[in-house]
């Protein structure tokens, strides 16, 4: 019998990809105050350091790989970006340059790493894609998803580009380790694992578990790397994970990375009774299902 966390949901998503907009994660009003402020930025920092996290893993020319292929039009990404004040130096080289050094992650440059990681989980060829929940008939085609219909930065029909360029191949080891992990990991604004990635955060946290797994990673630290990624993707939402642990005497650190990642935490249905149980920390943004 199917169970609530082992079973696949029906995905917001496919009412999302007919839409094609961002829906920024709304919050429910909880009947708590706000933590003290000290206690609020004492989280911030441990969570979401100025100086950012860097992950274990090399960018390389994969984002001029996307461009060349048509995964993402360049103009189109870059004059997204100049509504929002225009592309770093570092974030141009991470689109059409070669970075060799380890992808760091901070509160600025977040949500182009999204944008990136998306369409290169998009794009690489998986059987994850093909043969996964994403091409569960009853869904009526991959293409109806918000990871999918909501992808708006490529040249031509984003459905050409499915599972379509073999940017990285994986060994049976390297494959496996991806779809256990991919199984583990949650997003807040739905209630499907990486597995599934039918919106935006899933499919990007699909393309960075295959990179790490290319590049060697083991099973922690890809549990490391995507829980900073997804705390600078939904900062508010981890936020007031970390202060429902710290009420109940847990430091963020001394937490089990995997466990807050799994469908007790980090799913919107878990994330909803940890927000019951706790005091919403003060809303810093994030969360947009769209580019």
């Amino acid at each position: 019998m199917e169970t609530d966390r082992t079973r696949y949901l029906i995905p917001l998503s496919l009412l999302l990809a007919v839409l094609v907009v961002g829906i920024g994660w709304i919050y429910r009003e909880g009947r708590q105050t706000l933590p003290p402020q000290e206690v609020a930025a004492d989280i911030s920092r441990v969570l979401l350091p100025a100086e950012g996290i860097t992950l274990p893993v090399r960018w390389g020319n994969l984002g001029a790989q996307l461009v060349t292929a048509g995964v993402i039009d360049a103009d189109k990404f870059e004059s997204l970006y100049r509504t929002r004040g225009g592309l770093t130096k570092e974030e141009k080289t991470l689109l059409t340059g070669e970075q060799n050094v380890p992808l760091k992650i901070d509160a600025e440059n977040a949500p182009v790493i999204l944008n990136l990681l998306w369409a290169f989980g998009l794009a690489n060829k998986n059987s994850i894609l093909t043969d996964g929940p994403m091409a569960d008939p009853r869904y009526g085609g991959a293409q109806n998803f918000a990871s999918t219909g909501g992808w708006t930065l490529s040249k031509g029909d984003t459905m050409t580009h499915y599972s379509a360029h073999p940017f990285i191949t994986l060994t049976k080891e390297q494959q496996e380790l991806v779809e256990r992990v991919s199984k583990n990991i949650y997003r807040p604004c739905c209630g499907n694992a990486t597995y599934f990635p039918d919106c935006n955060h899933g499919m990007a946290m699909l393309g960075l578990l295959e990179l790490m797994a290319a590049q060697g990673a083991d099973e922690a630290a890809m549990y490391r790397a995507a829980l900073a990624v997804n705390s600078y993707w939904f900062p508010d939402q981890y936020r007031t994970i970390a202060a429902y642990l710290k009420e109940r005497g847990t430091a963020w650190e001394e937490a089990d990375q995997q466990a807050l990642l799994g469908y007790d935490f980090s799913s919107g249905e878990g994330f909803q009774r940890v927000l019951a149980e706790t005091k919403p920390v003060e809303k810093q943004g994030g969360g947009s299902c769209g580019v």
